[in-house]
């Protein structure tokens, strides 16, 4: 069946680009509902913002989403993520501002909230989209494909110059509340250089070195160091699944990413969606529901640096 949170719940933080404070708050919403925003600090107008592909307005650093009316919100990824990973279906996410705190860069403290709360099953059954046939989207700098599979699965690889980061390959199923022990607490990462140069610019300015991974050539410079020592594909990976999730509902098919990033991701939507026969509407029995993300989750899996 599907779900929403049992109780709502709140955080605050600032916004990793705009270095604004935020409160955000995630209610529950009736079935059919799916996931939306909404802008509290928006007087007059239209204040609601789907968190769909097709209101995705593409950015390079994080996933936006804007309304008709002008109105948006960036940097949904981790939220979208922790949604789609603990299985809720339905939520309304209040917002006082125009970006999603980043509260550690990762998606766990989202998860950990979420299943303090509790998951509410509602009574409509849960509909996922079922790839049919392979398509795939490429740019100068990478690619990404969505192929059919018999559960929501993904592979990805990575390569940077900086010997932190390196090559990393990942490949995950992510039934079984893998994405809540695997997944969920990779940092957000970036080079100091990047860092130095979005600052430059006016971005980044909510950035840390406790809310991202910063890396200097072989040298990572925050607190702690790494979470994993493939720390950097898996939050390449957390960020697929939560703009995997601006599909409107869960993907049951096998997402590769090669280099792959928030644009690729969106622009292999939009193919999905344009393509004839591509995909179907497939209402879940137990059997595929107990594939789909979310399934199995369990709240002491969430990692302990959580």
């Amino acid at each position: 069946m599907q779900t929403t949170i049992r109780s709502a719940v709140s955080f605050q933080g600032v916004g990793l680009h705009s270095g604004a404070p935020v409160r955000m708050t995630i209610r529950p919403a009736a079935a059919e509902h799916g996931i939306w925003f909404k802008r509290t600090d928006i007087e007059i107008g239209d204040a609601l913002v789907p968190a769909r592909f097709d209101a995705v307005e593409i950015s390079p650093l994080c996933t936006l989403i804007k309304n008709r009316a002008g109105v948006s919100v960036s940097t949904i990824e981790h939220v979208m993520a922790a949604l789609a990973g603990c299985g809720i279906h339905n939520a309304l996410i209040e917002i006082d501002g125009p970006e999603v705190p980043i509260v550690d860069g990762s998606a766990a403290p989202f998860v950990r909230a979420i299943l303090a709360r509790g998951v509410r099953e509602l009574r409509a059954p849960v509909r996922a989209i079922e790839i049919l046939k392979t398509v795939e989207v490429e740019t100068p700098g990478g690619w990404a494909r969505l192929s059919p599979g018999q559960g929501t699965t993904m592979e990805f690889h990575i390569d940077f110059a900086d010997a932190a980061i390196g090559t990393q390959d990942k490949a995950i199923n992510l039934a079984n509340g893998s994405f809540v022990r695997e997944l969920c607490d990779s940092r957000t990462f970036c080079r100091q250089a990047d860092v130095d140069a979005m600052q430059a610019n006016g971005l980044a300015l909510g950035g840390t070195y406790e809310n991202a991974v910063v890396v200097d050539g072989d040298k990572v410079l925050s607190p702690g160091g790494l979470r994993h020592t493939d720390e950097a594909v898996r939050h390449k990976m957390l960020d697929a699944l939560g703009d995997l999730y601006t599909a409107g509902a869960p993907i049951i098919g096998h997402y590769t990413g090669f280099k792959a990033g928030h644009a690729i991701t969106n622009k292999l939507l939009h193919a999905l969606f344009s393509t004839d026969g591509a995909y179907r509407l497939t209402v879940c029995d137990a059997q595929m529901s107990a594939r789909l993300p979310g399934a199995g989750v369990e709240r002491d899996e969430i990692p302990a640096v959580a």
